[in-house]
């Protein structure tokens, strides 16, 4: 194979994975026009179209659906070997891409990152903060971090952050004007605030359990978010019961500026868990990463 032969073909490849030439393009540190002309030169040689275009997106051909089919897996063995080889010496190095739930960027991994960094100065990391369900293979990246229910039984899972509780929380102004729910059935004569959940665009049914049954409520309100933190913003400010992750709510509790209720109802879970691809040689730069978490208290030990 010809370098120019695999400089087109990685090229073909950053336009599927990113479904638009311009950010293909600046992936590669190439100008639009000049991928344009990569893949006319890829397609010509080889004699049959490997991509379709329009005005608004491109996807691939039948033909190269099965060639990105193949040639995938060969792109991540390679980009893994060039890895492994650069992190050779005394430390891990290059670039690790890790999606996560937006509360779990900000709260669980953004205060340890510059502790990361002076540890690993030759790791670049991004992190994209995404509560929509990505799939990380797809996307190129290392590792995600998400609830663990939400997790494919596929991948490599490693519990972060320990277990979590869900927390019905509201202002003490708004209970004094409407009364405290004793049961969840009681939320049907309260204004709640609803989420609409980022991947399946439906309102999440607030969860609860008792004596080891589940079960969940449809509630009703003048507000629909899909951001945590507005959430308790409204509820901080009178305008009704917002359901959080405890760990969010927790200040705001213990400061009083919001008061928890159905605290016997509300389960716990197992919270959430870094994962990555079952691949037969992990990246050192993630290794690194997982054993840095393990030793900052966010995962167990081995």
């Amino acid at each position: 194979m010809r370098g120019s032969d695999f400089a087109e073909l990685r090229a073909f490849a950053m336009v599927i994975e990113q479904g638009s030439f311009v950010r293909a393009a600046s992936h590669l540190g190439l100008s639009p026009p000049a991928l344009s002309q990569i893949i006319r030169n890829l397609e010509q040689r080889l004699g049959v179209r490997l991509i379709n275009r329009t005005t608004r997106s491109v996807a691939a051909s039948a033909a190269g659906e099965r060639l990105m089919l193949r040639l995938g897996p060969i792109l991540q063995e390679l980009d893994a070997a060039v890895t492994d080889i650069r992190s050779s010496g005394d430390r891990p190095a290059g670039m690790l891409r890790i999606n996560a739930a937006r509360f779990a960027v900000q709260h669980f991994l953004a205060p340890h990152m510059a502790r990361f960094h002076q540890l690993y100065p030759d790791v670049t990391v991004e992190l994209r903060g995404d509560d929509a369900m990505t799939d990380i293979v797809a996307e190129g990246f290392d590792a995600g971090i998400r609830l663990g229910e939400r997790l494919d039984r596929d991948m490599v899972a490693v519990p972060i952050g320990g277990e979590m509780e869900m927390s019905a929380v509201a202002s003490p102004d708004y209970f004094a004007r409407h009364g405290r729910p004793e049961i969840p059935q009681d939320l049907h004569r309260h204004q709640c605030i609803n989420f609409r959940m980022p991947t399946e665009g439906g309102l999440y049914r607030w969860e609860f359990v008792r004596n080891g049954k589940e079960f969940t409520i449809a509630v009703e309100g003048a507000f629909i978010i899909n951001e945590s933190e507005l959430g308790l913003r409204l509820a901080l400010d009178g305008a009704g019961i917002s359901y959080n992750l405890d760990f969010h709510a927790a200040p705001y509790i213990a400061s009083g500026q919001l008061e928890r209720v159905l605290a016997d109802w509300s389960p716990r879970f197992p919270g959430l868990y870094l994962y990555y691809p079952s691949r037969r040689q992990m990246p050192p730069a993630l290794r690194a990463f997982v054993d840095f978490l393990r030793a900052v208290g966010l995962a167990p030990g081995q």
